[in-house]
């Protein structure tokens, strides 16, 4: 076990955590512009307190697993993002499975989540469901239909399977549903799904090592 990396990790989720309670109320409250003001700049000041070197675009954070482990930062499942909501995902039939709820930032529509964050949640879990396959690949096409409105502030599941796989294609399929009622569809999606070559894994991703790169997987697909 790697101590110091699970402190780490935990201490991100520790912040990641308040910093969705900040942003939940921030977007809720209804206090004077002096409040503001004044939290504004309690928020710079916690902001100046993060020193140290910043991670650069594209660079992997050092407490990920990427490309098809844990990832804290990620917007969907990241225990380290204030955006995410966030996703837990876990093993399902023939599938994953994802237990989120969604909160006031998430909002579109009054009481209801915004559509892209429907398509945001599938999105992510359909190629999770790709990988745990055993072939990570990349979104080329998602069509998602909207058949009701997705509560917020409502406990979810979001599910995802392969349903056939055609050379380096995979196509998925996925729904939306609440935890009360999860024999009703609120959001279903289909996408096509592609498992890069491992040249063009090496490519977008310069700084992944090499034994990280699904090289047997997608040579094989």
């Amino acid at each position: 076990m790697n101590t110091s990396l699970d402190h780490q990790r935990t201490a991100i989720a520790t912040l990641g955590d308040e910093l969705r309670s900040l942003v939940d109320a921030t977007v809720r409250t209804a206090a004077s512009p002096e409040t503001l003001h004044r939290v504004a700049a309690g928020a710079r000041r916690l902001t100046a307190q993060l020193t140290g070197r910043r991670r650069a675009p594209a660079e992997i954070p050092d407490v990920d697993g990427f490309p098809a482990g844990v990832r804290m930062y990620s917007p969907v499942t990241g225990l380290g993002s204030p955006l995410a909501p966030p996703l837990r995902v876990t093993p399902a039939d023939s599938g994953l499975l994802g237990r989120c709820t969604l909160g006031i930032a998430h909002e579109g529509p009054p009481g209801y989540g915004h559509g892209g964050m429907s398509a945001l949640l599938l999105d992510e879990l359909m190629g999770r469901a790709c990988a745990a396959a055993g072939s990570p690949a990349m979104t080329v096409f998602l069509t998602t239909t909207y058949h009701r409105p997705v509560p917020v502030q409502t406990p979810l599941q979001v599910l995802a399977r392969v349903t056939q796989r055609l050379d380096r294609k995979i196509l998925v399929e996925g729904s939306i549903v609440t935890e009360a009622d999860p024999s009703t569809a609120l959001v279903t999606a289909n996408g096509v799904f592609v498992a890069p070559d491992p040249a063009h894994v090496r490519a977008l991703f310069p700084q992944l090592p090499p034994t990280a790169a699904p090289e047997q997987d997608t040579a094989r697909a």
